[in-house]
């Protein structure tokens, strides 16, 4: 019984390790570089309520590297708007296809 136990255990070992570097290859491959980066600007109200955190977007680009659409996918209400302004700025790098990607805004108290 005990050799079988280990076995099982290798073979769980061995299957979580494949599944972890084939995420890190996934991870890697993702998004194109930005080549321009606006900062967002923090909302008055948010920094009145003391809210901070992260947003994130869905963020569809053109080949020509501009932002062509926004998707929010999670968020303080307050600061998505800032997060799609600024997005709305960004500039990618050129590619042959339309892409999406998933970015994150942190948005932390001054």
């Amino acid at each position: 019984m005990g050799r079988r136990f280990l076995i099982l255990v290798l073979a769980l070992v061995t299957v979580a390790a494949s599944a972890t570097l084939a995420q890190d290859q996934d991870t890697s491959q993702q998004g194109r570089k930005i080549v321009r980066r606006v900062i967002p600007v923090f909302p008055e109200l948010a920094m009145r309520l003391q809210i901070s955190g992260v947003v994130k977007l869905w963020v569809t680009v053109a080949p020509n590297g501009s932002v062509k659409s926004i998707e929010p996918m999670g968020g303080n209400p307050v600061l998505i708007k800032a997060a799609q302004e600024a997005v709305t700025n960004w500039k990618f790098t050129s590619a042959p296809d339309e892409t999406r990607q998933l970015v994150e805004l942190h948005f932390n108290r001054p």
